[in-house]
């Protein structure tokens, strides 16, 4: 038995869609991490696996993207992920560990206006029985951190 397999399906299972989508973004970051390790040690393999792998992540965030909901913060993340997609591509053929370090701190930009997303969800649940997300305060967030345009 994998305990620690058990301890994440269970953090999981009880985790909020924010924190599902925190999760991936720390997934992510960790195979680029990994990915950055392998350019330094020529690891042609294990860099692609990696990369492919954050890939594979990126394509589940971006497929549950809302935009009839989620409105401009849906668009900007389409966009990010576009971006964050297309660099990674480039990686892949570059072996550019700069570039993979500029996709880390994009993502690490990024996941901390979900943590702030996180704390409106978690200080609103605490004063009324259902939580409501300010989309503007959260596009605001994301335009403050990130530049799309790269």
């Amino acid at each position: 038995m994998d305990v620690g397999r058990s301890y994440r399906e269970a953090a999981v299972r009880g985790a909020s869609p924010v924190e599902l989508v925190m999760r991936l973004y720390e997934q992510m970051i960790e195979d680029l991490r990994q990915a950055a390790k392998a350019v330094e040690q020529n690891d042609v393999e294990l860099r692609g696996n990696k990369i492919n792998h954050a890939v594979l992540v990126l394509g589940h965030l971006q497929s549950q993207l809302d935009f009839q909901t989620g409105g401009a913060v849906a668009r900007d993340l389409e966009n990010f992920y576009n971006v964050l997609r297309q660099n990674l591509i480039e990686v892949q053929v570059s072996a550019s560990k700069q570039l993979l370090a500029q996709q880390i701190t994009d993502l690490l930009t990024v996941r901390e206006a979900w943590i702030e997303v996180l704390r409106a969800e978690t200080s609103s649940t605490a004063r009324t029985p259902s939580p409501v997300v300010d989309e503007a305060a959260i596009s605001e967030a994301e335009h403050a951190h990130v530049d799309w345009k790269g």
